[in-house]
């Protein structure tokens, strides 16, 4: 029974962590405090190498909820896990990838997070390729090697930051502002944030990395890996409104929510929609950061977090209990069934959609309000109100594919909440998930915000929710008149619903290709026409010019007569010219 003591002694010391920082937390917000703490670790002559940390409201916070979710994500794999003969080698990654986050979120130096953001990229690689199959190795592959670009940039950002004298970049933000050459800086930080954050044209890896267990999705996708380039936009926030690179990250991130929102509409497996909101929601909170709001941003990244990490945990448990199989086709009824746990998801999918006081409410309502009172274009405001009710689309379909109708699976088995462990760890989540937004209100922001709106602009929100959930309901009440009308239209179906073919592009487009390019030249070029004019032929003729000679040199009387004989003739016409 070793592993019930690893699982429990993990859950107990995360949860307990947890609410210390959350309480300290909550003392530095009151008093406006900020620690820097200085550890020197070497120094010899010259040379002196100090760790620096950070401890504000903001990295305590945020690390409480981090380590509350990943304590109850332990907790619920005692059992998800339990038939894992090596669930200790599982936990003790989990714990790896958490303590990368910490590192992560309490540096402002940029070694140090560069050392918490490979952890994460690292570690992230051997969980996905936990269920040691093809699928799974290829996911891993495409996730580790998306995430080394973001690296790249993140090592040219701290070459550049030579500059400066140091690496810790919050001394310097404020002089950053003024000094042009940090656009290059702010740029390739945008850059490492869009590839960890899945940002377009990185965004194939996330639904990919669904090849992980349930209980890392619940972690990786709710507040740790994909949260770390919003996370560390945050913290170079006041650079980025100085330069015109947040103007790019507002089309990109735009673009990101509104293309998650029409692929999750098109997708059937239950874990890669859920993957595809937390690509909605990412591209939400890069926007409205791009805007300038970046406590804001840091509202809706907690929020999110409790509800996108419950949801994954319910999906786990329909997938455990439907043995092994996430099609949402063959799912139906679950109401019946399992109660307690599609009670949970839906409480879920509705703070997802934004219900008035769960949590996402808060946060989202608040997003779209700020949106409808700034100045832009037609376009970006589209792309919000399109966006959101695309998210309350897919959750409906959701809902109604699995939760509700018939048994659509072949044979029936035996399907209930009976794991009170799985149970447990989600209904601390849904309390959260209740209760969240609206303490995160109180706590962070002193002051309720007020935005006065026209009626129209402040009813639209719900509007959108209302129009969304019926259109949710009609496209999942699929009859063979509609399956008809999507083979009509089937390429277009089928370019909304591959991520605008991202995926293909990401593995065909930069390995098949490539490669097949440069079969035919290493077979026209190296092991072609250079063979031929080249080292083979060059040893051809050696061979054959040595093998005359060699004959030549032989004593044999016939070579010494014809020579002789050569001789001869040359000599006779030499004097024959002559005379």
């Amino acid at each position: 029974m070793k592993f019930i003591s690893i699982c429990s002694i993990s859950f107990l010391l995360l949860f307990t962590v947890s609410l210390t920082l959350f309480y300290y937390s909550l003392m530095l917000l009151n008093y406006d405090y900020s620690y820097f703490i200085e550890w020197e670790i070497i120094n010899l002559g010259s040379l002196n190498i100090v760790m620096t940390l950070i401890l504000d409201w903001m990295s305590l916070m945020f690390m409480s909820f981090v380590l509350l979710i990943s304590s109850l994500v332990i907790f619920y794999s005692k059992d998800y896990m339990g038939e894992d003969k090596n669930i200790n080698r599982f936990i003790i990654l989990v714990l790896m990838f958490v303590c990368s986050m910490m590192l992560l979120i309490i540096s402002p130096n940029l070694v140090s997070i560069l050392l918490g953001w490979d952890g994460l990229g690292l570690v992230s690689y051997c969980l996905v390729i936990y269920f040691q199959n093809v699928k799974s190795y290829n996911a891993g592959m495409l996730t580790a090697l998306s995430n080394r670009l973001g690296d790249v940039a993140f090592l040219l950002a701290i070459a550049w930051m030579l500059n400066y004298g140091s690496w810790n970049y919050i001394y310097y933000l404020d002089m950053m502002n003024k000094d042009m050459e940090m656009f290059i800086i702010g740029g390739l930080i945008m850059l490492a944030a869009m590839t960890k954050s899945a940002q377009i044209p990185f965004s194939s890896w996330l639904p990919a990395a669904m090849a992980a267990p349930t209980p890392v999705s619940a972690l990786v996708h709710s507040s740790t890996l994909v949260t770390a380039g919003v996370y560390l936009l945050i913290r170079f926030s006041n650079l980025l409104l100085s330069l015109s690179v947040s103007k790019i990250l507002l089309l990109i991130s735009g673009l990101t929510m509104f293309m998650a929102g029409l692929g999750a509409n098109y997708e059937f497996d239950l874990k890669k929609i859920i993957a595809l909101s937390t690509l909605s929601q990412l591209g939400l909170m890069m926007s409205i950061l791009s805007f300038g709001y970046m406590k804001l941003a840091f509202f809706h990244l907690l929020t999110h977090a409790l509800f996108k990490a419950l949801l994954f945990m319910c999906a786990g448990a329909i997938i455990h209990n439907m043995i092994n199989n996430q099609d949402i086709r063959f799912m139906g009824c679950l109401s019946g069934l399992m109660p307690m746990t599609v009670m949970c998801m839906s409480v879920a999918n509705l703070a997802l959609c934004g219900m008035p006081f769960l949590a996402g409410f808060y946060s989202k309502d608040l997003i779209l309000e700020i949106v409808y009172s700034n100045v832009f274009n037609l376009s970006v405001f589209m792309l919000f109100v399109v966006s959101t009710g695309l998210t309350v689309m897919y959750s409906f379909r959701l809902v109604f594919y699995a939760l509700t109708g018939m048994m659509n699976i072949f044979s029936y088995h035996p399907m209930n909440d009976s794991s009170w462990v799985m149970l447990k760890s989600m209904t601390g989540l849904l309390v959260m998930a209740v209760i969240g937004g609206s303490m995160l209100m109180w706590v962070m922001f002193p002051t309720p915000y007020m935005i006065c709106l026209p009626s129209s602009l402040k009813m639209l929100t719900l509007e959108i929710c209302i129009l969304g959930g019926l259109l949710g309901y009609l496209i999942s009440n699929v009859s063979l008149f509609f399956f008809n009308k999507a083979f009509i239209y089937f390429k277009m179906s089928w370019f909304l619903g591959s991520m605008w073919f991202m995926p293909t592009l990401s593995t065909l487009g930069m390995i098949f290709y490539p490669l097949k390019l440069g079969y035919y030249l290493i077979k026209n070029l190296d092991q072609g026409w250079s063979e031929y004019f080249g080292g083979q032929n060059l040893y051809k003729l050696a061979v054959m010019n040595s093998s005359m000679i060699e004959k030549m040199q032989n004593n044999y009387l016939k070579i010494y007569l014809l020579l002789m004989f050569i001789w001869f003739l040359v000599l006779f016409f030499i004097l024959l010219i002559i005379n």
